[in-house]
């Protein structure tokens, strides 16, 4: 009985020591880590072992920026994940730290990227959760709502946030790309068409996921295009002020679009296609009435882009609304 209280303990120090700290000593992870996958391993259905897995799962996922050693987690890790791919034992919550933990990793570890992309599908697997936790959610229900069913709702629009938040710090590390990626740009695109009006903390994110897409330089001009990305940031370039911030974002996602556009090709057919992305964008932006915002607003993207633009005087946001 001792030996099974102290086990307890050990667990519960190592959950807080994990959700407390922000700065993780090697030999603390080194005790922490093994032992919280441990418990994350426990395959039993039962209510009581699926809470615990998933307290031992959230606490994971908050290792970040640090060096972990793969012989400390990857067997490990990888089993929890592909034994819930085919037998779906773990929480909504659960499954999504599992993966925010790997993905964590990526900052250092560069060498988790094909098993990441390839062996465990992480586009796929982020295209399936946002797209069947996005029916769990009564979009169109206002927030002030009887408090029961807001805490199961916000249960489920915490995940949703998750998986963007690790979709965003995902496009951050990973320059390997397959097709399973594009499917989550566009549940992507449909979370932030059903969260704008009522949901303002998860449509900013995605926006926020967009500009990072338009980044990162395996991401194709023509999936953006294709998943209506552009037609997204241009809608939502007329309706923002620079006050909340999208406006910025918005500005930033174009930019890196036209970096990419500018970009020469050696492979004829490939420049060829660029060329036809570019007439598209420029359709667009002119049906949209975007053409000259963008030219009048060329030349103070840069100045935008330093760290102190939230300190720009009230007077320019007029100037956008009236460009």
């Amino acid at each position: 009985m001792k030996k099974e209280k102290d086990g307890k303990l050990l667990i519960d120090l190592c959950e807080c020591y994990i959700s407390l700290s922000n700065d993780f000593s090697s030999e603390c992870l080194s005790i922490c880590v093994p032992c919280l996958l441990k418990v994350a391993s426990n395959k039993e259905r039962h209510e009581e072992t699926q809470k615990e897995v998933e307290m031992a799962l959230l606490a994971l996922s908050n290792v970040r920026c640090c060096v972990v050693e793969q012989e400390l987690y990857l067997g490990a890790i990888k089993e929890i994940i592909q034994y819930h791919q085919e037998h779906h034992n773990l929480t909504r919550l659960a499954y999504q730290s599992a993966w925010q933990f790997l993905i964590n990793r990526l900052f250092t570890d560069k060498r988790l990227e094909d098993m990441i992309v390839n062996e465990l599908h992480f586009g796929r697997e982020a295209s399936r959760e946002l797209e069947e936790l996005s029916k769990c959610v009564d979009w169109k229900r206002e927030k002030a709502e009887e408090e029961e069913e807001r805490g199961k709702e916000r249960g489920e629009e915490l995940v949703i946030w998750r998986w963007l938040d690790a979709m965003y710090d995902f496009l951050y590390s990973c320059r390997l790309w397959n097709e399973e990626l594009a499917g989550v740009i566009g549940n992507v695109v449909s979370v932030f068409q059903a969260s704008r009006d009522n949901r303002k903390r998860i449509s900013n994110q995605c926006i926020y996921l967009f500009k990072r897409a338009a980044e990162n330089v395996i991401m194709k001009i023509d999936v953006l295009l294709d998943e209506g990305v552009v037609d997204l940031i241009l809608e939502e370039m007329k309706q923002s002020t620079l006050k909340d911030g999208i406006m910025f974002e918005s500005l930033q996602f174009l930019k890196n679009i036209s970096r990419k556009l500018k970009e020469k090709e050696v492979d004829k057919p490939e420049e060829e296609k660029r060329k036809a992305i570019k007439r598209k964008i420029f359709e667009k932006m002119e049906e949209e009435g975007c053409e000259e915002l963008i030219t009048s607003l060329y030349r103070v993207i840069s100045f935008l882009n330093r760290k102190y633009w939230y300190c720009l005087s009230t007077n320019i946001s007029d100037y956008f609304v009236g460009v």
